[in-house]
């Protein structure tokens, strides 16, 4: 299962919401592969970081709760969730390929 910039438009309440669907919905080994950009938790001067800060205010203002998360924010909602764990697989300009395993 996939999903590729869904859950930067949602708190997180409905991301839960939303991953404990998904986590239901696919098989004893599978998992989600999730695509969507992490800002660094600590601000960074570099163009990538820049871009991710102001895709967060860009997300905040046209979304009641969306917002760009950090990998510790990430994990937390894969964790709560019912996920064991994410792998983060590969990142170009601060988009990251995850996958949520159940």
């Amino acid at each position: 299962m996939g999903l590729q910039w869904i859950l930067h438009d949602w708190s997180d309440e409905r991301c839960l919401k939303l991953l404990e669907n998904c986590y239901k919905a696919i098989p004893k080994e599978g998992k989600v592969i999730v695509l969507e950009a992490v800002v660094p938790f600590m601000a960074e001067n570099s163009t990538c970081s820049q871009l991710s800060t102001a895709l967060d205010v860009f997300m905040m203002t046209q979304n009641p709760g969306g917002k760009e998360r950090t990998k510790e924010e990430f994990l937390d909602l894969a964790t709560r969730s019912g996920f064991r764990g994410i792998d983060f697989k590969y990142c170009v300009y601060n988009f990251w390929v995850m996958e949520f395993f159940k």
